[in-house]
C-alpha cells in the first residue's frame, strides 16, 4: 500500500492527551488510530442517515402488503 508522510503542527497539550490515551506506541500509529476511527465514525453516520432517510420516505405505520411495522411491533410486544 502506498503510503504519504504527513507533517502538521497541532497544540500540545492536545497531543499530550493523545499519546497518554493511545499508549506507548509512534505518533504515526496514533494518526492512523485517529483517521481510522474519524473514517468509521463517519460511516456509522452516513449509515444513520440512510436510515432516517428511509423511514422519512416509508413511515413506520405506513401499511404495506404485510401490513405495518407499527402493527407488528405492537403485536410482538403484547406476546
Amino acid at each position: 500500500m502506498a503510503k504519504t508522510r504527513v507533517s502538521t503542527t497541532v497544540e500540545t497539550d492536545l497531543l499530550e492527551r493523545a499519546r497518554a490515551v493511545h499508549g506507548h506506541h509512534t505518533d504515526a500509529s496514533l494518526l492512523k488510530a485517529a483517521l481510522t476511527a474519524y473514517l468509521a465514525a463517519h460511516r456509522e453516520a452516513e449509515i444513520d442517515a440512510a436510515y432516517a432517510k428511509a423511514y422519512a420516505e416509508r413511515p413506520i405505520d405506513e401499511p404495506d402488503e404485510w401490513g405495518s411495522l407499527a402493527q407488528w411491533r405492537a403485536r410482538a410486544g403484547a406476546s
